[in-house]
């Protein structure tokens, strides 16, 4: 392996069903993911965690906290600070209601899977520890899905803090996948006070990591990741600290990357555009190269 691309091994025939016209696309389910930034000695960090090797999907992969979106906040007005729902749906190309339940999701995944809540008492205040065991029984019931994240936040008297997020970029999962999502990364710096913890069930080891380290590693084949996270970490590597990564995303461009499938002088050739070091040949009855 030259690198740490994760590529499942049923791809190649899905790709050639899909490029064949044998193989209907499902549709993708809505989703975001949260790169969660610190400032170090050394520069910026980012939280990422390693998938279990026994999920089903990219186990073994590092990634980071992110999730489907929960279509229960979708209409559930919340206590919201920072740009308004109106701006997050031009800003994310969708509407209202979509926006809201992206943020929600984008804020909820961040505290199921690392303890870490984008959320306070004020429009200008976040929580401070969230380890006690009433918050830990309130993340549960989150995960469980037995409470949706605009009800906590009711329960809680609490303001969601759209302000503390920036919207990144946004992946497609390619259309061969039997399970999609429509993901919108976002980025966030660690609020004072708060830390990080492992609170993922699909997680085996978190990591706070430079953006250039993990980058090497995954060109060493040291560590495994899929196509967006990879292209998320070196993005990010020009940032020598979480203000400057925040300050940058408003004009960070949100187009979907949707990888392609085509058949081409005997061979399935997969490539997402603007990224040319994803690209795969896949030769008939063959591996990807």
């Amino acid at each position: 392996m030259a690198n740490g691309q994760w590529y499942p091994p049923e791809w190649p025939a899905r790709v050639r069903a899909l490029a064949e016209g044998t193989l209907t696309p499902v549709a993708p389910r809505r989703a975001a993911t949260v790169m969660l930034l610190k400032d170090t000695g050394a520069g910026t960090a980012v939280h990422m965690l390693r998938r279990r090797a026994s999920m089903a999907f990219a186990g073994g992969a590092y990634a980071y906290p992110g999730g489907g979106v929960d279509p229960r906040d979708d209409d559930h007005t919340v206590r919201w600070a920072g740009p308004t729902r109106a701006w997050w749906a031009a800003r994310l190309g969708v509407a209202e209601s979509d926006a809201q339940a992206i943020v929600c999701a984008a804020v909820r995944e961040t505290y199921e899977e690392a303890g870490v809540l984008l959320a306070g008492p004020a429009p200008d205040s976040v929580v401070g520890d969230t380890t006690g065991d009433d918050w830990e029984a309130d993340r549960a019931a989150l995960v469980a899905r037995e409470l949706s994240f605009a009800e906590f936040l009711d329960r809680r008297s609490l303001v969601l803090r759209s302000d503390l997020l920036g919207a990144w970029t946004r992946w497609i999962t390619p259309e061969f996948e039997p399970r999609r999502y429509d993901t919108w990364f976002f980025v966030a710096a660690l609020p004072e006070g708060q830390r990080t913890r492992n609170a993922s069930t699909e997680a085996d080891r978190t990591v706070w990591i430079a953006p250039r380290e993990a980058a090497a590693s995954y060109d060493k084949g040291e560590l495994l990741m899929m196509p967006p996270t990879i292209a998320t970490l070196r993005q990010l590597q020009q940032y020598d600290t979480a203000a400057e990564a925040l300050a940058a995303a408003p004009g960070r461009d949100l187009t979907p990357v949707l990888a392609t499938a085509r058949l081409e002088d005997g061979e399935v050739v997969l490539s997402w555009p603007g990224h040319d070091e994803f690209t795969k040949h896949i030769p008939t009855g063959g591996a990807p190269q």
